[in-house]
This record gives structure tokens, sequence and C-alpha cells, in this order.
């Protein structure tokens, strides 16, 4: 079930490099912004149908990740989101090899309790909600069976 065809590189360098380098070194290096671990997401592209990998904030609990598509608390969502809505099926890259999950976005109580244990991982993220007038989603990705 993995996602395979054309890889396109993000335009940000920074994201294109941390994905190349987190890749390279089967996670052991290029495995943190700003001292904090991240993982890799990998997706298809909602418009264009190309393979897309974004660096993110490691967010986990017992197998399950959260994925948190705050851009910084931009006004808008993060290009990614609406390929995720789109297509709900990623690959997650925590170390060595990647593994298929199915992303859903959450809301209400179990939304907050994620939303508590992104902040704990990240506490930016706090500050990120108190920059936008928008709620910043959430997605919870759980591994598929066999992967």
């Amino acid at each position: 079930m993995s996602i395979t065809g054309e890889y396109e590189p993000s335009a940000w360098k920074m994201s294109r490099d941390q994905v190349a380098g987190y890749e390279a070194s089967g996670g052991r290096t290029h495995n943190t912004i700003v001292g904090k671990p991240v993982v890799i997401v990998t997706y298809r592209g909602h418009k264009t149908g190309l393979v897309r990998k974004t660096p993110v904030m490691r967010v986990e609990h017992d197998g399950a990740y959260a994925v948190v598509a705050s851009i910084g608390g931009r006004p808008k969502n993060p290009q990614w989101y609406a390929s995720i809505v789109a297509d709900p099926h990623v690959m997650l890259q925590d170390g060595p090899e990647p593994r298929d999950y199915v992303a859903r976005e959450v809301h209400g109580d179990e939304k907050a309790l994620w939303w508590d244990r992104a902040v704990a991982a990240y506490p930016s993220y706090a500050d990120y909600q108190k920059k936008t007038s928008r709620e910043i989603p959430v997605f919870v990705l759980e591994a598929v069976d066999g992967a």
C-alpha cells in the first residue's frame, strides 16, 4: 500500500534538505527542528498527484501519531492539509523505515487530548494558535494493519 510515483521535493529549501538528510541517514541525522524531534510524512499532492514529503514535529502516543497543520500560526492551512483531506493514506517515517498510516482529522475531546500531547511535544504550537484566528487542524495517523 506504499505511496509510489514521481516525487517532487519541496520548493522550500529547508524542508527539502531536512527530508533528504533524514531519509539518507535513516533518521539518524536531520531529525530535529529547534532541538525537537521530527518525522517525515509522505502523501500525494491533491492537485498534481505527485508524491510529496514534509517534515513535521514528532507527536506520538501508543503507536499513533498526530500531525498538526500549524504552519507557524499563519492565516491559512499548509498546502499539505488539503492533500491529506483528499487522500488520507500517508506514510510516516520515524526512524529508518516509513510505514503506512491512515490520517483522520480529529475534533472535540479527541482533538483536545491530542492538542495537549502536541503542545507537550512542541510548546510553540500554543503560541501559533494564539497568532491565528483559524483553529489549527490536527490529524491522527493510525498504522495500517500489517504495516
